[in-house]
């Protein structure tokens, strides 16, 4: 009978040769890959949002709205688009000598540009259905005041600290669904990473782009400089840290170092 999973060391390899396809992609098609994305994101977003406003204990409304938010990476991994922060695994095809390193910060760029264009179309798009009124506006308003002034309220460290855990966690629940070879797998492996990481409050930037953006289309008094430099920016750079450096780093030590020659002469 046929394995409904990879190995952890086949998941790596296969994590490589599916790197090898993001850095060969077209930019046009990297660019509205990423628009898919970004907004497959913020769907989930409007959903952790509307439960975060309408369920009135907080413990529950939490619970419920990370419980819905992980849609949105399952779009991404099962319908097809390319996501900035999981993409950071692409660092792994680099260690192996596969692709270049100029291939894979094409894609990161081009592919960051598209999650923030999919992301702010939703945003306006909410705002202007009406849908966002009442509790729901005042909950969209208190996540983007909440998330510019994280900086000024806790300092850079909080910051940087939840955004490197956020991301190690995203990583790894694409690393999982790398390794789920039905959709049902796919969608568990998914599921539990996104749904924990929103339990946890940690930061992720292209959800931040939607949740900063809707509250602000939505009423919150905020400035692209705050929503850049007391958010955007430092959560990409923890991000980045964390599933661009530390996860890759462990798994390019343990399962592929040994295996970089037979790679590079693929």
């Amino acid at each position: 009978m046929d394995r409904t999973i990879l190995t952890p060391k086949e998941i790596a390899e296969t994590t490589v040769k599916v790197g090898h396809d993001k850095a060969t992609k077209s930019s046009l098609s990297l660019l509205l890959l990423g628009i898919l994305a970004g907004a497959f994101i913020a769907f989930g977003g409007v959903g952790l949002t509307t439960m975060g406003a309408l369920v009135g204990d907080k413990g529950l409304a939490k619970l419920l709205g990370a419980a819905v938010f992980p849609i949105g990476l399952m779009f991404v991994i099962m319908a097809g688009a390319e996501l900035f922060t999981g993409n950071n695994l692409m660092v792994l095809g680099v260690m192996t000598g596969k692709y270049s390193i100029k291939a894979m910060f094409k894609n990161w760029i081009i592919v960051y540009i598209g999650n923030l264009i999919g992301s702010v179309v939703v945003a306006l798009l909410v705002a202007r259905s009406n849908l966002y009124i009442g509790e729901i506006a005042d909950k969209a308003i208190a996540i983007a005041t909440k998330k510019t002034t994280i900086i000024t309220n806790l300092g850079l460290g909080a910051v940087l600290s939840r955004a490197i855990l956020c991301n190690i966690v995203v990583v790894l629940a694409v690393w999982l669904a790398t390794g789920a070879k039905d959709m049902i797998g796919k969608m568990l492996a998914c599921w539990f990473p996104i749904m924990l990481f929103v339990l946890s409050g940690y930061e992720h930037s292209v959800a931040n782009m939607f949740f900063i953006y809707v509250g602000k289309y939505v009423g919150a008094n905020i400035t692209q400089s705050q929503i850049w430099i007391n958010n955007l920016i430092p959560v990409t750079i923890g991000n980045l840290i964390g599933g661009a450096v530390i996860v890759p780093l462990f798994y390019y030590l343990i399962f592929l170092k040994t295996s970089k020659e037979r790679f590079a002469n693929r």
